[in-house]
């Protein structure tokens, strides 16, 4: 279900189920001459989007302003990377986390694909949106519960009652698109064989394989794409999906 599309009466509904409410993270990239400067987000967008309708959840609008960096290659000759400070990013996902926790929903997830196969030690993106989870929860338990709200004597439960899964932490919580093991046996590229192979399973129209840059290293795999592997490869980020979102 849409969040934009949704009644009162509806977010109440997928409060009261604990229904997943997932914000698509990503960001604007240059991808060679081959692929759109949207790749990263429209890998989550679709493959959440191949979901609905399996799966109750919330899906909120598509954030598409992370921090790519200038590391393949700055804005300047119509590249157009577009590369927003960590700083805005945590402000803005403080507020938005804030809001998310105010209405009442106990399950928000964020899923990225940019620079996920780093996600364990953590890149600029998936850091900030973690920092600001972990400071919209704080911010919140402290107001309803008061400072000193974890050393009270009605806290007494709470290893007990984390190890049962009510862990307030987990309240909002940020994902790759797969995980360790997933990203070890099917390691990611950037505008390569993977991203190419992805963009033609599930946006074709956007890719043009007689744009594909050769002098440009990280392109010269897209050779090898195809829709099946694409399909293939999706078939790996959905299964992890449901694996996450059932949970």
């Amino acid at each position: 279900m849409r969040y934009e599309l949704m009644r009162a009466g509806q977010t109440r509904e997928a409060i009261e189920k604990n229904w997943p409410v997932i914000l698509p993270l990503g960001v604007l990239e240059y991808h060679g001459e081959h692929l759109p400067l949207g790749v990263d987000t429209l890998v989550v967008e679709k493959a959440l989007e191949r979901l609905e309708g399996e799966i109750d959840f919330v899906l909120m609008p598509t954030f598409y302003y992370g921090a790519s960096s200038y590391a393949v290659a700055p804005p300047d000759n119509g590249c157009g990377t577009v590369n927003i400070e960590t700083e805005i990013l945590t402000k803005f996902g403080l507020s938005l986390f804030r809001d998310l926790l105010r209405t009442g929903f106990r399950n928000v997830k964020a899923f990225i694909w940019h620079q996920s196969e780093n996600f364990a030690a953590g890149m600029p993106t998936d850091l900030s949106f973690k920092l600001a989870a972990r400071q919209a929860i704080f911010e919140y338990l402290e107001k309803e519960r008061g400072e000193g709200w974890w050393g009270s004597e009605k806290m007494q439960g709470y290893y007990s009652e984390h190890d049962a899964g009510s862990d307030p932490f987990n309240w909002v919580q940020i994902h790759a698109l797969l995980d360790a093991e997933g990203f070890k046996k099917n390691p990611l590229d950037h505008a390569g064989k993977v991203e190419t192979s992805l963009m033609l399973a599930t946006l074709p129209e956007t890719v043009k394989m007689d744009k594909l840059d050769p002098t440009l290293w990280y392109c010269r795999t897209a050779k090898d794409a195809s829709a099946e592997f694409g399909e293939k490869y999706m078939a790996l980020i959905l299964d992890h999906l449901r694996e996450v979102l059932k949970k």
